[in-house]
């Protein structure tokens, strides 16, 4: 991507330097360089980490079980589809119960498994009493279990900004997963409110959730 910087001298400008961050001192210059974006990632998701997890653990059990009433009004009926949630990890809204509830309610549940780095996820069937084992970062997934392909993709978030783009952990997997897929599922992004924000400075790479559910609405 083209840079109006030289080697030898200052930074060369095209039109007149912008004074926005005078008017309004939240305002950052939009990234363009690939390397600048990541490199912001990686201190937003630090960032939004730490902020998450500053939240005392009976708040975070609040807001998940808002969280969970807000799925079940957007899904509605659950009976017979295959819905794949995930394990928490660094704070994340704990749905394991929810799992459980709508196992007995007739659905059919699954978890993401990481086989390889920079692959797609495989979506592994599983219930609560299954057995389990350690996967990628010490996250359980299922021991054994058939592969197979959720209508319902819950996808925890790191961040997210108004365009429904999601911020993870930085490996790719479910943009990845999500564009190997033979179908398109509904795609919910699950966190907080205090985890949105303005952009994650997507990528072509980047696939939007389909909707956001937070312990506040659902967008």
């Amino acid at each position: 991507m083209a840079d109006n910087r030289d080697d030898d001298g200052p930074a060369q400008y095209a039109s007149p330097p912008c004074f926005m961050h005078e008017l309004d001192p939240e305002y950052r210059e939009p990234l363009s360089d690939w390397t600048d974006v990541r490199r912001w990632r990686k201190a937003e998701r630090e960032r939004l980490i730490n902020a998450r997890l500053a939240v005392s653990a009976d708040a975070r059990a609040a807001m998940s079980a808002r969280i969970a009433d807000g799925i079940d009004a957007l899904i509605g009926d659950i009976d017979g589809r295959m819905v794949s949630l995930y394990w928490p990890f660094r704070g994340e809204p704990d749905l394991r119960g929810w799992m459980a509830a709508i196992n007995e309610r007739g659905a059919r549940t699954a978890l993401p498994v990481v086989i390889e780095k920079g692959q797609p996820l495989v979506f592994r069937a599983y219930k609560p009493g299954d057995r389990l084992e350690k996967g990628v970062w010490n996250i359980p997934i299922p021991a054994a279990g058939d592969p197979v392909l959720p209508d319902i993709v819950i996808s925890p978030i790191v961040g997210i900004d108004a365009g429904k783009y999601r911020l993870g952990y930085g490996g790719g997997f479910y943009d990845r997963t999500l564009a190997a897929m033979p179908f398109r599922p509904l795609v919910i992004g699950v966190g907080y409110e205090l985890q949105r924000i303005p952009t994650i400075y997507p990528q072509p790479h980047d696939i939007p959730m389909t909707t956001v559910v937070t312990e506040a609405n659902t967008a």
